[in-house]
């Protein structure tokens, strides 16, 4: 299994909870969402982060078998964000056991390579 991927995507999903916990014990949603909302750079931010989330999205349906499983997955990523994703891709890694193909595929690589 590749040691370098698993190794970022580990150490991604641990910044995400140190920093979901910071926000949780520091921050104050409403106060600061009243002032970042209406700023047009914090809005862009927003549509390029929920972009992203449906990209992943779509590779995650692609992959998936299951498509309930696959939404799932989806709307964990969206309340969850790249902590979520950090923990669907390692899940992707540790299952592919270092075959790319299998990673980006899923259960669709028997049929690909078959074409």
């Amino acid at each position: 299994m590749p040691r370098v991927p698993n190794i970022f995507l580990l150490l991604g999903g641990i910044i995400m909870v140190l920093a979901i916990i910071y926000v949780l014990v520091f921050g104050n949603f409403l106060d600061e969402a009243r002032v970042l909302f209406p700023l047009p750079w914090f809005q862009l931010t927003l549509i390029d982060l929920y972009l992203g989330f449906f990209l992943f999205g779509g590779w995650i349906l692609f992959r998936e078998e299951s498509r309930a499983k696959a939404v799932g997955w989806i709307v964990v990523i969206c309340v969850l964000g790249n902590l979520a994703a950090c923990i669907y891709a390692l899940k992707a890694l540790v299952q592919s056991r270092g075959n790319w193909t299998a990673f980006w595929l899923g259960h669709r690589q028997a049929t690909m390579q078959g074409s």
